[in-house]
């Protein structure tokens, strides 16, 4: 059996952990949110793409994040590469801050649903495309799926109309649906084609 510092789960798990006590220290100092929040402009501050995906806002919002992580990553790591899963996670979970940003940007906060500010903290978009990867990579899908030939257009906007429901379906007030909505897409995308698998 692996040890943990080997799983790229146990070790994003711990980035989760480590960058919420950094977090906690600077609070002390000043507000920590503008540090380690993506936000527009989205290039002022660049390093809050990939901040973004492992701060967290509250201690509940980075257990509710682990659990997921824990529950995909296990399932996930064993055909990835390590390498390739934090590329995954890091990536997934920037795109899906991107689109959260800029959905909210544009729509402004009065969708019903959507976090009240145009920020975002948080691995959700990430563990969401962990998710939307197993629903896309596995042996039953590939069976049902593989049995028709369908249009890339097609397969798209299926693959939309899955994660558009799981999103929904999981919702809550003050989430970031715009995120979990492009985790789960990308994520059923990538799995589609085995990115992570090892070349």
């Amino acid at each position: 059996m692996p040890s943990l510092r080997d799983s790229p789960t146990a070790v994003t798990l711990a980035l989760l952990a480590g960058v919420f006590a950094v977090q906690q220290v600077v609070g002390l100092v000043g507000p920590a949110r503008g540090l380690f929040a993506l936000s527009p402009p989205l290039f002022s501050r660049p390093w809050t793409l990939v901040t973004s995906v492992y701060a967290h806002a509250s201690l509940p919002h980075l257990l509710a994040n682990a659990v997921g992580l824990a529950l995909a990553g296990a399932i996930v790591e064993r055909r990835a590469s390590r390498a390739r899963f934090h590329a995954f996670f890091v990536s997934t979970g920037g795109l899906a801050g991107v689109s959260q940003v800029s959905v909210a940007g544009l729509i402004g906060p009065f969708v019903p649903g959507m976090v009240s500010h145009v920020s975002v903290l948080g691995a959700s978009g990430a563990v969401f495309a962990l998710f939307g990867y197993l629903l896309a990579a596995n042996r039953l899908t590939d069976t049902l799926v593989g049995g028709f030939e369908l249009p890339a257009r097609v397969q798209l906007g299926l693959a939309a109309l899955v994660a558009a429901t799981i999103t929904l379906a999981t919702a809550n007030p003050g989430v970031a649906l715009v995120a979990h909505f492009t985790g789960l897409l990308l994520g059923a995308l990538a799995g589609r084609v085995h990115l992570l698998r090892p070349a």
